[in-house]
């Protein structure tokens, strides 16, 4: 584990010692040399960088209303952006990196190599913060590198399936004598995923069972599941491996369900609305997202739905993403940035986003409440979120997922909505050769390059 438990900072401070001359009684000690070092100034504020909905930076607003209260602390002003992409764009832009700021773990990548951050792990292990009770290894171990933390897990992302009660009706396929999980199950297998499917399509009343997006994300739990492999290395991947042998098999299973269009939308139907929309009107019986889609459902009030965890092919998977807390190299008040740290990673800072219902906070102890779980609203079974962290796989530290997504795209939708007999073999091999223009440009080059060797030509 690179960010080990207690995460203990061993800071040892070398003084020296200095022997005086004897010197006779009239001779006075020599003067003091004056110091050669200063401690900088205490900033007169610091910057703390967020992004999300109005609700989400309402909550966090409080969070640093309740930091500035105590007139001892360095006032912070909370600086928004409406999403991930928009603070990196102006970052990139030539913005100043806010001291403290919310990152996701597929940015950390563009983090690291732009130099905008620094460690964190042994400020906060000097302030008391407890890694190992209250965070999870896998998240700490995902925003590790170089042996350091270098940014604080803040919320975790893992994706489950939502839905539709009045469309899935496990109680109603159990007395039709169809395979279908109980009411209270914390796991069901792909062949109940794939009966609850057909169960919930109607096409009288325009009506499908379930919509998985046909890229790397989507494809990825069912890859896993079934026994197979995303990418050739999981680290320091060069290419997909969709193309394995293992892979395929999976894919084959996965296939025969997200293939048939009488049971998934079809592009037309995507192309007409997405497919949240379709769950919206009622109209879908089941798909996959994570936690922050908790309010958007909520906002549609006739809409009764539940969630399960990603179904099991042959063990359970699912994929998802770390949000954390990071600090910028060029703050001037390491130390002030760090306490300012611990306040938003606490449970009652925690918890006032927290009750938004947009984040699955990777605070053990907030995520184990009902302020996380809520009782009485939907989700009935918000504990599945919680379970689901315990299997979800975290991309690897790459910083091209979106120009990898976009090579792979049209084999990908290929692979699922492609017309006729599918050939695994050749789209998956496609697929796989595709991702290495991304990953593994320089060999793609050299296969490009002709043979240099001289023609032998007879006398």
């Amino acid at each position: 584990m690179r960010a080990t438990r207690g995460m203990v900072a061993v800071l040892a401070v070398a003084s020296v010692l200095t022997t005086a001359a004897c010197t006779a009684d009239s001779e006075k000690p020599p003067a003091a040399p004056p110091p050669t070092t200063s401690t900088p100034p205490t900033p007169e504020q610091l910057t703390f960088g967020v992004v999300g909905p109005r609700v989400v930076l309402r909550a966090f607003q409080a969070t640093v209303d309740s930091w500035n209260l105590d007139p001892e602390n360095v006032d912070v002003e909370l600086q928004r952006w409406p999403s991930e992409a928009a603070m990196r764009a102006d970052i990139e832009a030539g913005a100043a990196v806010p001291d403290v700021f919310l990152a996701s773990r597929s940015d950390l990548r563009w983090l690291l190599d732009n130099q905008y951050t620094q460690p964190v792990d042994e400020l906060l292990d000097e302030r008391g913060v407890e890694f190992g009770d209250n965070y999870t290894r896998s998240a700490l171990e995902e925003l590790s590198a170089a042996e350091h933390l270098q940014c604080m897990p803040y919320g975790v992302s893992p994706e489950v399936i939502y839905y539709n009660k009045r469309l899935v009706r496990f109680e109603r396929m159990r007395n039709r004598g169809l395979d279908a999980p109980n009411d209270d199950a914390t796991n069901w297998s792909f062949d109940q995923f794939a009966a609850a499917a057909q169960f919930a399509s109607r096409p009288a009343k325009g009506a499908k069972g379930v919509h998985i997006d046909p890229t790397i994300e989507g494809l990825s739990p069912f890859i896993t599941s079934g026994g197979g492999s995303v990418f050739d290395d999981a680290n320091d991947p060069s290419s997909l491996s969709f193309s394995s042998d293992d892979s395929k098999n999976a894919l084959e299973r996965t296939l025969e369900l997200l293939r048939n269009p009488q049971v998934t939308l079809d592009e037309t139907e995507l192309a007409e609305a997405p497919a949240l929309k379709w769950f919206l009107r009622g109209k879908l019986g089941m798909i996959a997202g994570d936690r922050s889609l908790v309010p958007v459902l909520r906002r549609k009030t006739n809409l009764e739905f539940d969630i399960l965890p990603m179904p099991r092919l042959d063990s359970s998977a699912t994929v998802g993403d770390v949000t954390a807390l990071c600090m910028s190299a060029t703050t001037p008040a390491p130390a002030i940035a760090a306490d300012f740290i611990v306040h938003e990673i606490g449970a009652d800072s925690v918890g006032l986003v927290t009750r938004t219902g947009y984040l699955q906070p990777a605070n053990v102890e907030v995520a184990l409440s009902d302020e996380f779980v809520q009782p009485g609203r939907r989700p009935q079974h918000s504990s599945i979120f919680n379970t689901s962290v315990r299997s979800m796989a975290v991309a690897p530290m790459i910083d091209t997922m979106p120009e990898l997504e976009a090579a792979v795209a049209p084999s990908l939708r290929q692979l699922v909505y492609g017309v006729g007999v599918l050939d695994l073999d050749t789209v998956t091999t496609a697929i796989d050769e595709e991702s290495r223009t991304v990953l593994d440009p320089e060999s793609v080059s050299d296969s490009a390059d002709p043979s240099e060797s001289p023609s032998e030509t007879a006398d």
